[in-house]
Order: structure tokens, then sequence, then C-alpha cells
């Protein structure tokens, strides 16, 4: 069972996740991307959410694509699966052209 992050845990991991800040509702990311390439992101990240059993709240919006990470069975908190799953993604967007907002 994932635990919360401290906050001491949550600043050095974020140090390390580019484009990746703290919102009250958890970790948050955008990239802008080529709208053509958008559909082969959004896939690409599914995969790994599936493959992980972790999803992020994605939105879409012309050519941002943002994430919102948090693991609900913690009460919303931040942990060690929502940064995991944020370097994932940065991996992903990198390899889409998606550049941090």
């Amino acid at each position: 069972m994932p635990t919360p992050l401290s906050s001491e845990d949550l600043d050095r991991a974020v140090a390390q996740l580019p484009g990746w800040r703290v919102a009250d509702n958890g970790l948050t990311a955008s990239y802008r991307v080529d709208r053509t390439l958008v559909p082969s992101l959004y896939v690409a990240v599914a995969a790994a959410e599936d493959a992980a059993d972790h999803h992020a709240e994605i939105t879409i919006l012309y050519g941002t694509v943002s994430f919102v990470l948090n693991t609900h069975s913690e009460g919303g908190a931040v942990t060690e699966k929502d940064t995991d799953m944020a370097a994932r993604i940065n991996e992903i967007a990198a390899d889409h052209q998606a550049t941090p907002v």
C-alpha cells in the first residue's frame, strides 16, 4: 500500500521532475505538443498508466496536454506511485517532442 510522501520527500522528488509542481490536488504538469502527436502521446501515457495500475487526470486543450496525479486510496495525497508515474510521463512526453509549459 503506498504511503503519502512527507513534504521533504515530495520536494526532493519534484526537484527531479522537470515541469512538475505541487498543487492543491496533487502533482501537476502541462506539455505543449504538436496537435498531430496528441493522440499518440495520450495512447502511450494510457498504456503506461494501465501497466502501473495508476491513472492521471488528463486534460487536452488544443496543443496542450495537462496531467494531475494523486493517489485516491490515500485520500488524494501524493505517493511514490505518483512520482514514478510523473517520471514515466516525462519520458513519454520527450519521446513525443512535447515540452513543459
